[in-house]
């Protein structure tokens, strides 16, 4: 029962080219010149009002989560952690009912490790922080400056924020707010998360027996796939990796890109690699994720899609206290949101980039009165298998969403479901 509550209160998740803009401002500037004057040039409003959009994003750039052994190390000093003053709010982070913010056994096994340096691991960095602010401002053009949907000042009954119990994630929530709002505040913000065993914003590994007994193994395995273990030995022995050290793609990916991202140096023979590091660690995660067997990735995201859903008809309904809310934010991972594109069938077989958002918006039609939604991933919308076109009807999106929805009792049902279940 604390389960269903917890995620019911949660609540959990074409642009004009240059070239043509520049070709129409020189045909208005000649206009003008001719005609001495100007005509005001409106565009039609759109048949489409916005009702409700949800965030879910990734964290900003932050520090490894392993360095790459027996390679040049980079000095990850504690200037590269200092927060922007534009991104500060006043914020609390407490548990899903407002309480006290659970344990993090996620953070705490960071902190057990020190990188060269001197910070921990799986930190968000200063670039990180400015990302997320970046990403907010983005949201304010479109929800706050060209639409006026959302009040210029945050106010929590029409804004919520979710994060997962990790400093990072709730660290990039608060700069995303802060970028949204320009600081400008009339409560305090409260980032809600929540323990880890009952965590829905990633595939819980601990909290879903199943999902480790069908998933867990293929983490190693994936590394011994013929092609990608073959390009591993290679790799190894370029970069003088003694073959007993345990390294894969996605640690490389990981290690290379945190250093790209902030100008440290990388060995130089990585550069040669680097495509190749990009689609290995892909290959790995849809192997681990297995897309092609629905109820992998119905453990993966099944929670949360059921909540996203649940979302937009609390909405609808109006039925509920929190049907006023216009904005749902969730702060989450790379491993978050990998799964979702697929499930959505829209992954592009690219890792997301830090700072990585799918916002789902909920429409209604002027004149008919009918629900559409409209998805888009990082800025851009995808026309999501099932649906009639990029603005979704509702029935369809629903079709589509409920190939992986679970509800929280189903889903713990399933994930308990491991007696007499033969290894994979």
């Amino acid at each position: 029962m604390r389960m269903r509550n917890l995620w019911t209160k949660a609540g959990v998740l074409g642009s004009v080219s240059m070239a043509f803009g520049s070709m129409f401002w020189s045909q208005k500037k000649t206009e003008t010149t001719q005609t001495g004057s100007t005509t005001a040039c409106t565009e039609p409003p759109s048949p489409y009002e916005l009702k409700l959009v949800q965030v879910l994003f990734r964290h900003g750039a932050r520090t490894p989560l392993k360095s790459i052994p027996d390679v040049m190390e980079a000095q990850w000093v504690p200037n590269l952690l200092e927060p922007p003053a534009h991104t500060h709010i006043n914020y609390v982070v407490t548990d899903l009912e407002g309480g006290p913010r659970p344990s993090s056994p996620v953070e705490d096994s960071y902190r057990a490790n020190i990188l060269s340096g001197g910070t921990y691991p799986g930190q968000l960095t200063t670039v990180g922080m400015q990302q997320l602010y970046e990403l907010g401002e983005r949201l304010r053009k479109r929800y706050i400056k060209d639409t006026a949907f959302l009040n210029p000042t945050f106010s929590p009954t029409e804004v919520y924020v979710r994060s997962t119990n990790i400093v990072r994630t709730i660290e990039s929530a608060k700069c995303l707010v802060a970028g949204l709002f320009q600081q400008s505040q009339s409560d305090m913000v409260s980032i809600l998360t929540t323990e880890a065993e009952s965590e829905i914003l990633y595939p819980n590994y601990h909290g879903c027996r199943l999902l480790k007994h069908l998933s867990g193994h293929r983490w190693a395995e994936s590394s011994t796939l013929p092609d990608i273990a073959a390009d591993l030995r290679s790799i190894q022995s370029a970069l003088g990796i003694a073959a007993h050290q345990r390294v894969d793609f996605i640690l490389i990916r990981d290690d290379m890109v945190a250093r790209e991202t902030h100008g440290l140096p990388c060995p130089p023979v990585l550069d040669s690699w680097r495509n190749t590091v990009e689609q290995r660690a892909v290959e790995m995660i849809c192997h681990i994720y297995e897309p092609s067997k629905r109820e992998n990735l119905q453990l993966c995201v099944g929670p949360l899609f059921h909540t996203l859903m649940g979302n937009i008809e609390d909405h609808l309904q109006g039925t509920t206290s929190e049907s006023n809310r216009k904005l749902f934010l969730y702060s989450a991972h790379d491993t978050t949101l990998m799964p979702c594109l697929m499930a959505l069938g829209v992954f592009d077989m690219q890792w997301p980039p830090y700072a990585a958002d799918i916002t789902l918006e909920l429409h209604q039609h002027r004149q008919t009165k009918e629900a559409f939604v409209k998805v888009s991933y990082i800025g851009k919308d995808q026309l999501i298998p099932g649906c009639s076109g990029v603005y979704c009807p509702l029935q369809e999106f629903k079709q589509a969403f409920s190939n992986y929805s679970l509800t929280s009792e189903l889903y713990e049902s399933l994930c308990n479901r491991t007696e007499g279940m033969a290894d994979p």
